[in-house]
């Protein structure tokens, strides 16, 4: 298995968006993004020059910064979310065997996903957010679309697992311990190591990956940040 760099999970938004996930970014001069239909992140600004670049790229975005982010003075700090990052080591069994009653997501799910995301809140997630990998769902009966895992950040060597939701009538169930072990499978499977982030007060979903063999590797930030007005034109 080809182990992700360590700049790459370091800095994984620059890595992903000047790599696996390229044909998703929005640039601007040196500043890069997802494009805002598939995610709110910019990729860390380097400089100031950068800062003025990304500027150019939309209103309010999240970056991810493992240390303090110098904002400049005519940004806004709107708010700052501590995380954890964990991996999963490669000693960790997941899944040989295909779970029959999860389901691959495309496009035609794309609306009963965002009214999942809706009802859990578990982080951004956009229109075009299924287009950054694969993700998985548990359909019920009564509800539909009951819970789903899917990719996010890919890096070299690694690849994040995010949008981890369950509707609250049907948790309890060990149906989002189903969906993370499927995705880490798979990921697995292409000679990648999974990861992911977490809200640092989300002690409830820390505990559950800790269960599973996550192991903490860092303790970084995501900050929402809006960028300077432009002066109208005259």
């Amino acid at each position: 298995m080809d182990a992700p760099t360590t700049t790459a999970l370091d800095d994984p938004l620059r890595a992903a968006l000047d790599g696996p996930q390229a044909r998703l970014a929005v640039r601007h001069g040196d500043a890069v993004r997802y494009h805002p239909d598939v995610a709110p992140f910019l990729a860390p600004p380097r400089s100031p020059r950068e800062w003025r670049d990304a500027a150019d790229l939309g209103d309010v975005m999240v970056v991810r910064t493992a240390g303090p982010l110098d904002v400049p003075d005519d940004w806004t700090l709107e708010r700052e979310i501590p995380g954890v990052q964990m991996v999963l080591d490669d000693d960790v069994p997941t899944p040989t065997a295909p779970d029959p009653q999860l389901v691959l997501l495309g496009d035609p799910d794309v609306d009963e996903m965002l009214a999942l995301v809706g009802r859990t809140r578990p982080g951004p997630f956009a229109r075009r957010t299924r287009e950054l990998g694969v993700y998985l769902g548990i359909r019920d009966e009564l509800l539909g679309l009951a819970a789903m895992a899917g990719e996010r950040m890919h890096v070299p060597g690694a690849c994040e697992i995010s949008a981890v939701c369950t509707d609250p009538t049907v948790r309890g169930r060990g149906l989002a311990t189903r969906l993370v072990l499927a995705v880490a499978a798979g990921i697995r499977a292409r000679g990648e190591t999974p990861y992911l982030h977490a809200a640092a007060d989300n002690t409830t979903a820390i505990r559950l990956y800790e269960q599973l063999g996550f192991r903490l590797r860092a303790t970084p930030s995501f900050v929402a940040v809006r960028a300077p007005s432009h002066p109208e034109e005259t």
